[in-house]
Formats: C-alpha cells, sequence, structure tokens
C-alpha cells in the first residue's frame, strides 16, 4: 500500500510538471496579409521600384497612415539572408527555400523572392 501510494504520488508530480512545461510553449502566430499593426520589432526599410517595404522577422510590411499594413514580399526583391526557420525545396532540380508562403532562390551572394 506505501509503495502504490508513492508510485501515485510520483505520477502526479510528473503529470504537474508537464503540464507547467506545456504552458511555457511559444507559439508563433504570423499576421495575414492586410492585418494592420502598430508597431514592429526592429523593421528593416527595404526599398524596391520606389516602394517603401519593411521586413521584420521574414513578414513584408507597408507604412500608411502611422501604422504598419501586411503585404505580400515583392517579386524580384533581393535579400542577404534568409528568415530563420526557412525550407528547402527541390523543384525540378532547382534548390529554392520557403518561408511562410514566400520562395527564395539562390541570387549571386544574396536571394532572390520569386514565383513558384
Amino acid at each position: 500500500m506505501k509503495n502504490l501510494k508513492s508510485i501515485l504520488l510520483i505520477l502526479i508530480l510528473f503529470g504537474t510538471l508537464s503540464a507547467v512545461n506545456a504552458q511555457r510553449r511559444v507559439v508563433k502566430v504570423y499576421p495575414r496579409i492586410g492585418t494592420v499593426v502598430s508597431t514592429v520589432h526592429q523593421p528593416r526599410l527595404v526599398v524596391h521600384r520606389g516602394v517603401n517595404f519593411h521586413v521584420s522577422n521574414g513578414v513584408w510590411y507597408r507604412f500608411r497612415g502611422g501604422r504598419y499594413v501586411v503585404s505580400a514580399a515583392p517579386v524580384g526583391i533581393q535579400v542577404r539572408h534568409l528568415p530563420r526557420g526557412n525550407k528547402v525545396v527541390r523543384i525540378n532540380g532547382r534548390k529554392l527555400y520557403r518561408y511562410r508562403g514566400v520562395w527564395y532562390k539562390k541570387y549571386g551572394r544574396g536571394y532572390m523572392i520569386v514565383n513558384v
């Protein structure tokens, strides 16, 4: 009986610890195109064909009316680094990189956004 109580106590302890760890997980939710946000963490300004874009953590924004509006990534723009968490995909023998629906291909020392 004493062993049974000890085992139940240990199981309850592990259950409590796993529940606490489950609450600490961070889930990133990225905004959809057209979403308006008031602040963006360290946005980097990129000018493409005379249009100002701001990019932060792989999400592209346009600044309008004092706020940032999530926009589609501009095709043809070149970036030096890929966003963290990108996936390598081979299509018809070509090596492409995908991150949140945006496709990149190696171009010189950087990467270019392309349509697939």
